[in-house]
């Protein structure tokens, strides 16, 4: 049974985990990337001196878990965007001021992008502004399982 898990385990897609096997350079052993917030965090675990691929995978993930619990990132394989791109700062909420509203995006649990949006001219900038980052705050969480 405990042989079974080992290679689900083995066989499984990692978030952040990497494989690299460069026969050229002799470099074998997993790549894990942590990024939260514009910083990322990075460290590579050798084979050789974890004791082969399964232990170097095992110290790797728990590496990475560990990282992410210490910096406050959320511990889940779905994707989660931290640094925004938009004037407002916040994500998956922008201003359209052509239009008079802020407009929300977000990606449901199936994976399906969501949107709605709030009027200013009904809710005055700042409420609007509020009650879209609330929207967009709600349905992440729905998404992530954490509402």
């Amino acid at each position: 049974m405990a042989e079974k898990e080992d290679k689900k385990i083995m066989l499984e897609k990692h978030k952040d985990i990497a494989r690299i096997d460069q026969e050229t350079k002799r470099t074998h052993g997993w790549y894990v990337r942590v990024r939260f917030y514009g910083k990322t965090h990075s460290k590579f675990f050798s084979d050789g001196k974890c004791g082969g691929r399964y232990s170097s995978l095992l110290a790797a993930l728990g590496w990475r878990d560990e990282i992410e619990q210490r910096i406050g990132k959320i511990r889940t394989n779905k994707h989660i965007v931290t640094v925004s791109n938009t004037t407002t700062g916040v994500v998956g909420v922008r201003l359209n001021e052509k239009l008079g509203r802020y407009e929300v995006s977000w990606v449901n649990e199936e994976g399906k992008q969501g949107k709605t949006s709030v009027s200013i001219r009904k809710h005055g900038k700042e409420e609007a502004f509020t009650k879209a980052c609330e929207i967009r705050t709600k349905k992440e969480a729905q998404r992530l399982g954490i509402s």
